[in-house]
């Protein structure tokens, strides 16, 4: 059955009316719904607030490195530390590293532009620090409805937002209700925020819905993969941060690594990966896997020879992030509502950093709404919000590095050298603007073009398989759902993505969803395990025929990350 079919059986969905819904239960999110109710409680006033978060609690989806700039956490609760909030590990030492195959070289400190700079900041687990966000906004009287999926736009007669309505529970995968089927909600806001993160599902059709990227630099993304590990006190250095660039990427394709020793013989790594890379073949699991091979890595994971214990390995996850900047954000605003966090762009590739950029955003749409709502304004565009980030800290941050992946596109010698030009000489006071003209998807060659590339296998001690991955991020959903991976054609991945790029969906996906399988008359198609999904997103990105279309799956589903 479709969606209107089932609302002309079963419906109407109840409806329930708030000053401002808010989307998503980040960092930007939260960051939204808390500055209302601190304004309300402020000026003697009440504004109602509801954040719909379709994990199964506040930080099971949230991943990211971390180093988190606090200086927009210090607005939002200047006593942030006395009240407890988890930023527990400050940085102490950053090394960034250029490496070989077997060699490694750490550019000397003074060379270090600003952007890589991290005195002042913290290594955190980016959930804990959402888990206790979430805490705040309900002592403030937020409402949270967790393991509820925002799943549809709702629009008045005049085309502003209304609102949205959540998703119905207990559909088979054939489509039809069972028996324990449940009819979404919908949800009226006078103003709607999304904060989504990033190619957020409804922020997406809002952006093509109201053209908010006329005139703008294609958005740009990387893949983020990410592990979480215990190690041995002899290799531990709390709040040492390492990045690194070059091996095992060629000098061609964008990416770089991290390395973060958190507090309690933590340590956070990961490996990020242009999206808009060329090669087919090219696996991001499998380069970050190859990476953590290299000598200067593997050290702190190994040992046991002279008597330190095994490294364990605790969690994985994978998510894509934006990268376009400053010259591939949206407008961020529409009538009805705004787009706040990485759902618009905001995130600083330079510094690979957007909690502070989300935290930012959201109290500055949460300022404009709410002097609309007091106003007795509802539906229209918060003009303000965006005027006011002009004026802000964030506007100026962003603009000194909006060359940045431009520049990486050039190659890793070029990017380099322009990126230290750019804010070592000139401090980002840059008269050139570098613009792009093409999405990621657009970049992948032709197999035929390409070389393919071998792999190690996984030794199941420093490195894994997807399976054995994808089991540690605590990944599940409701199995007789319809699959939330969808296809506008089925016969395109056989007859387009296999036949011409060699089934890219294969090696990009970081969680082994699609996989070519053989049938009896020994033909290829496409299987889809919706089962592993983590909700990464990088199939709706990098999908070279754009037929694959991420929906949003039943509330509560998808991963439940632990310490990331």
């Amino acid at each position: 059955m479709t969606n209107q079919e089932i609302l002309a059986q079963f419906g109407p969905r109840e409806a329930m009316e708030y000053d401002v819904v808010v989307v998503g239960g980040g960092p930007g999110g939260l960051a939204t719904a808390i500055r209302l109710k601190q304004l309300a409680a402020e000026k003697g006033t009440d504004v109602s607030v509801v954040v719909l978060e379709k994990g199964s609690e506040p930080g099971a989806h949230i991943l990211s490195g971390a180093i988190m700039d606090p200086i927009a956490m210090n607005e939002l609760f200047p006593d942030w530390k006395a009240m407890g909030a988890p930023l527990n590990q400050p940085v102490t030492d950053d090394a960034m590293v250029f490496l070989g195959e077997k060699t490694g070289f750490r550019t000397p400190k003074f060379f270090l532009p600003e952007c890589f700079h991290n005195h002042g900041n913290y290594i955190v687990s980016l959930g804990a620090v959402t888990r206790w966000m979430a805490q705040q906004a309900e002592n403030l009287g937020v409402e949270i409805f967790p393991g509820f999926a925002a799943a549809e736009v709702l629009y008045n007669d005049d085309e502003s937002v209304k609102g949205v309505a959540t998703g119905n529970l207990g559909v088979g995968k054939d489509g039809e209700p069972g028996e324990n089927f449940q009819i979404g909600m919908e949800l009226h806001g006078k103003y709607t925020i999304f904060a989504e993160g990033a190619r957020g599902h409804l922020g997406k059709q809002i952006i093509a819905k109201y053209q908010l990227d006329e005139g703008k630099d294609p958005q740009t993304y990387g893949l983020g993969i990410k592990e979480l590990w215990e190690i041995d006190p002899a290799r531990h250095q709390p709040g040492f941060v390492m990045h690194t660039a070059g091996w095992p990427m060629d000098s061609s394709t964008y990416g770089g690594s991290f390395l973060y020793h958190m507090e309690d013989n933590k340590v956070a790594l990961g490996f990020i990966t242009g999206l808009d890379y060329a090669n087919p073949y090219l696996s991001p699991f499998e380069e970050f896997q190859r990476w953590k091979t290299h000598p200067n890595i593997r050290y702190y994971f190994e040992g046991q020879e002279q008597g330190l214990k095994p490294a364990k390995r605790l969690g994985y996850g994978a998510r894509a992030i934006t990268a376009g900047g400053l010259l591939s954000l949206p407008k961020t605003v529409f009538p009805g509502g705004a787009l706040v966090g990485c759902d618009a762009g905001y995130l600083n590739v330079s510094r690979i950093k957007g909690s502070h950029t989300a935290i930012k955003t959201g109290m500055l749409a949460a300022e404009a709404a709410y002097e609309a709502v007091i106003g007795g304004r509802q539906h229209d565009e918060l003009s303000a919000y965006p005027q006011a980030f002009e004026k802000s800290w964030l506007y100026t941050e962003l603009n000194k590095s909006r060359n940045f992946k431009a520049w990486f596109k050039k190659g890793l010698t070029v990017g380099t050298l322009m990126t230290g030009v750019e804010q070592y000489v000139l401090k980002g006071n840059v008269p050139w603007t570098l613009r792009r003209d093409k999405p990621d998807h657009a970049y992948l060659k032709p197999a035929a073009e390409c070389q393919p590339i071998a792999y190690p296998k996984p030794d199941g001690k420093l490195t894994f398989d997807r399976l054995s991955s994808v089991f540690i991020s605590n990944t599940n959903h409701e199995e007789q759902q319809p699959a939330h991976l969808t296809l506008k054609d089925a016969s395109i991945p056989v007859a387009i993505n296999l036949a011409k790029y060699a089934g890219p969906e294969a090696r990009y996906c970081p969680t082994g969803v699609y996989e070519f399988v053989k049938n009896e008359d020994n033909t290829d198609r496409l299987q889809i395990n919706a089962q592993n999904c983590v909700h990464c997103k990088t199939c709706d990105i990098k999908d070279p025929t754009q037929n694959i279309v991420w929906v949003t799956p039943e509330g509560g589903g998808g991963p439940n990350y632990a310490g990331m």
